[in-house]
């Protein structure tokens, strides 16, 4: 079997996902084209050096239906004989795409790849494509339907972690993505969005909040505490499922989950061949990958049991990976990552994660991956893992080891 290797990774800042955002008036198919632009350029790659874009993105109506990746691959410098393919794996969409195209260089089709993803979550509201296991009330009362707020207090509530515990957790990750800001952390991977006359329109995390503390955070309300226990009263859906917890704990709110951006990322894989061909060095070379179905209702539990699937199926121990890259969609998931693996919190998110910068939905898997081996770069340190938990109850991990 042929090694995929990752010879490059660079992301979009994150803009807020609001009509106030530095990316607002940015289309997603725009945007991608820029990231695959500035891949091909950093590169030097022609036009059709590589056999496909394969492109996540999680609400995928409007602007960003269509086969988005075919769009973005017209709109950008690549040759028109690229294709293009969407997919959609919620959360996990970028992740997914580089996945994909790891498997599909290692089984002989094709020799190279951008892969990656993106969402312009100030543009195409997140839930606006509807999804039949929300909204159709025959698949929602059969999986005991709850959307993920809730499913995130539940997480707190089984596994014992209180607001305080996600107080913190939040406010460390708002100072660990300062500092990497700072330290110029992200200089090798975040390109600069220009507008159609080439002038910069973002150069930084606009989401980012530093001077967050926990005394700010006391004084924000529980996010889903009404919608779980008003009406349509999902904590009784819940319960319905988990009688054994009596109550559920809202302890999430907008400060300790993550933040709704504008943004897009992407990741060029290929064959060690390849890149002989073209003059380029590999950075890593992506080791395993995996994917899995939990919890329907708790949902965002995913990241444990890919965790163990992927270190199970490729032989390896929680003590062989360095540095973890661990989605930080809401506090308590990556609380509970860390209480299952006893994972300390030194080799985690190091650099923070969305709850500081924002969760641009089909693009934060492949900016996990790429902020990952960064990390591994800057650190000098081996062999990485990122994961995410996904909608309607699912995981998904990729594991890197440098060149």
């Amino acid at each position: 079997m042929t090694d995929a290797y990752i010879y490059d990774a660079i992301r979009t800042p994150r803009g807020k996902g609001r009509k106030d955002g530095a990316l607002h008036e940015m289309t997603s198919a725009r945007l991608s084209a820029q990231v695959l632009n500035n891949l091909k350029a950093r590169n030097n790659l022609e036009g059709h050096a590589v056999e496909d874009v394969i492109w996540g993105n999680v609400t995928q109506v409007g602007e960003q239906g269509g086969c988005l990746a075919r769009t973005a691959v017209l709109a950008s410098d690549l040759d028109e004989s690229i294709p293009g393919l969407a997919i959609n794996r919620f959360c996990a969409s970028g992740m997914e795409a580089v996945n994909l195209a790891a498997n599909q260089v290692r089984g002989g089709a094709g020799e190279a790849y951008i892969a990656g993803g993106v969402e312009m979550m100030g543009r195409v509201a997140m839930g606006s494509d509807g999804a039949a296991i929300a909204v159709d009330p025959s698949i929602a009362m059969e999986t005991y339907f709850v959307p993920q707020g809730i499913s995130a207090d539940i997480i707190a509530t089984e596994y014992g972690f209180s607001r305080d515990d996600a107080d913190a957790f939040a406010v460390e990750s708002q100072k660990r993505a300062a500092a990497a800001w700072e330290d110029g952390r992200f200089a090798k991977s975040v390109v600069t969005v220009r507008d159609q006359n080439g002038l910069p329109i973002l150069d930084h995390d606009e989401y980012m909040r530093p001077g967050t503390d926990m005394q700010s955070l006391g004084g924000l309300k529980a996010s889903f505490k009404d919608m779980g226990e008003m009406m349509p009263g999902f904590d009784k859906v819940a319960l319905l499922k988990y009688p054994h917890l009596e109550k559920i704990n809202h302890i999430h709110h907008a400060g300790n989950s993550s933040g709704i951006v504008d943004g897009a990322a992407g990741v060029l894989i290929a064959s060690k061949e390849w890149g002989e061909k073209y003059g380029l060095k590999p950075r890593a070379r992506i080791r395993a990958t995996a994917k899995i179905g939990t919890d329907p209702t708790i949902m965002l539990t995913g990241p444990v049991p890919v965790t163990e699937k992927i270190l199970k199926d490729h032989g390896m121990a929680i003590g062989d990976i360095d540095l973890f890259e661990v989605n930080e969609a809401f506090s308590s998931v990556v609380l509970r990552f860390m209480q299952a693996f006893d994972v300390d919190h030194s080799k985690l998110n190091v650099n923070g994660g969305s709850i500081a910068m924002g969760h641009p939905l089909g693009a934060t898997g492949a900016i996990i991956i790429g902020t990952l081996l960064d990390e591994l770069e800057r650190s000098d340190k081996e062999t990485g893992l990122a994961t995410l938990c996904i909608a309607s109850g699912m995981g998904a991990a990729t594991i890197i080891e440098r060149v």
